[in-house]
């Protein structure tokens, strides 16, 4: 039985704590995050435009944008005048907004042919 000098020693014991943190880490990578799946977009279109416009709004039409973006029209009462909407995951505008800059820059770039007028033809 061959003996081995204190400095092999120090180091196979590294080398086994390195062995071990290397393990534990792939452990802890390899299980499946806590993050929750992002909002489903139709349900966080509800959950906006009643917390914006009120219990009263009704959805009146909506399409998919870019990157996660949906945009469309409510009525901000049951019979009442449509206004756009543009929502993105954690915002919505709405054209009839004090913001009409920045609804029409948001909605260029989310929903370039949302609320656009159709191309006459000849």
């Amino acid at each position: 039985m061959r003996h081995r000098s204190p400095l092999q020693q120090r180091l196979m014991i590294a080398a086994a704590l390195v062995f071990a943190l290397c393990a534990v880490g792939v452990w802890v990578l390899m299980q499946p995050s806590n993050t929750p799946s992002p909002e489903a977009a139709d349900a966080r279109v509800m959950r906006q435009i009643r917390t914006q416009a009120g219990r009263g709004a009704e959805l009146r039409y909506a399409e998919n944008g870019q990157r996660r973006s949906v945009c469309g029209y409510v009525g901000r009462a049951a019979g009442g005048p449509a206004v756009g909407f543009v929502s993105i995951p954690n915002r919505i505008l709405f054209s009839d907004d004090p913001l009409p800059t920045e609804f029409r820059e948001m909605r260029q770039s989310y929903c370039p042919g949302f609320m656009a007028a159709p191309n006459r033809q000849p």
